[in-house]
């Protein structure tokens, strides 16, 4: 692991973000899981060599300074860019801190990783949850561990990220599962959609989020990675992508009606799918946290 300088941590505020955020902090920078179709290996985000893991110098003392001095509180999000429980986080514990951080400061947290990891810090999750929205979002993409590995190869097993969703579950901790991206060719069947949405609601996860394009995002490096490990995986199916989408940003399912097939799902298994939903879900975590500590 690497270390690269950091003035400051807390993105500007701002009104309503993705999952009912109002700020974000990633304190890596790089990840080192090598999922094929990362989006973050695009020259756009300016990172050379996305799988070196680099943490912000002082990111704790820079993160608290900025808290302290921030006069609306809020909701922050992290591990939009790079998973805040990569493998060096068991050892480095920033995420720790900076989930005792938002504690202390009393802000709410929206967390998104691939790690079981995160179950060491039930504890701080359910502190913050005490006074502000608090909710783990664990990504997965493919329900079957073999299929997974090959997407996903240094990441742990699918059925351990439900184990960890189960666990925060029965700790009364806000779980999602984020079903993003989804592979055409690979990961769009209604097999793998439905067996990640009944696995979600049997650990006790509120929601599932999804897009309705059911796609991978593919451009310049990131398009070149994710076509090498295609060769290497799925012989053959590189061609197939050249010919459906050509240079598209969007490369979505043929399967026009996997949404639909896949609301369908959610509703059978009373789980929450709509973006709305799933938003007003964390709005009422954070009115109801408010009127409790407020009220006479």
């Amino acid at each position: 692991m690497q270390t690269v300088p950091a003035k400051s941590i807390l993105s500007p505020y701002r009104e309503y973000g993705w999952f009912a955020s109002n700020y974000t902090a990633n304190l890596y920078r790089g990840c080192p899981h090598a999922c094929i179709y990362c989006d973050s290996r695009s020259a756009c985000y300016g990172i050379d060599d996305f799988s070196v893991v680099r943490a912000k110098e002082n990111a704790l003392g820079v993160l608290e300074r900025e808290l302290s001095k921030k006069k609306r509180k809020g909701t922050i999000l992290t591990g939009a860019m790079s998973d805040p429980y990569n493998p060096f986080e068991r050892d480095q514990e920033l995420t720790r801190g900076f989930l005792q951080l938002a504690d202390r400061y009393r802000f709410g947290v929206v967390a998104i990783t691939k790690s079981d990891l995160v179950c060491r810090d039930a504890d701080l999750f359910a502190a913050i949850g005490a006074h502000s929205p608090a909710a783990v979002n664990i990504t997965i993409t493919a329900a079957d561990d073999v299929l997974a590995k090959k997407i996903e190869p240094h990441v742990p097993r699918s059925s351990d990220r439900f184990h960890a969703i189960e666990t925060l579950s029965a700790e009364d901790i806000v779980c999602g599962v984020i079903l993003l991206p989804v592979l055409p060719f690979i990961t769009d069947t209604k097999e793998n959609i439905s067996a990640i949405v009944s696995r979600a609601a049997e650990a006790g996860a509120a929601f599932v989020y999804a897009e309705k394009h059911f796609a991978v995002s593919l451009r310049d490096r990131q398009r070149a990675y994710f076509y090498d490990r295609l060769d290497a995986y799925f012989p053959g199916l590189r061609e197939r992508y050249e010919r459906e989408f050509g240079d598209q940003y969007w490369c979505g399912s043929p399967d026009t009606g996997l949404w639909d097939f896949f609301a369908r799902e959610c509703e059978a298994a009373g789980i929450l799918w709509r973006h709305e939903e799933i938003d007003s879900l964390l709005s009422r975590q954070a009115t109801d946290t408010q009127s409790t500590l407020f009220s006479p």
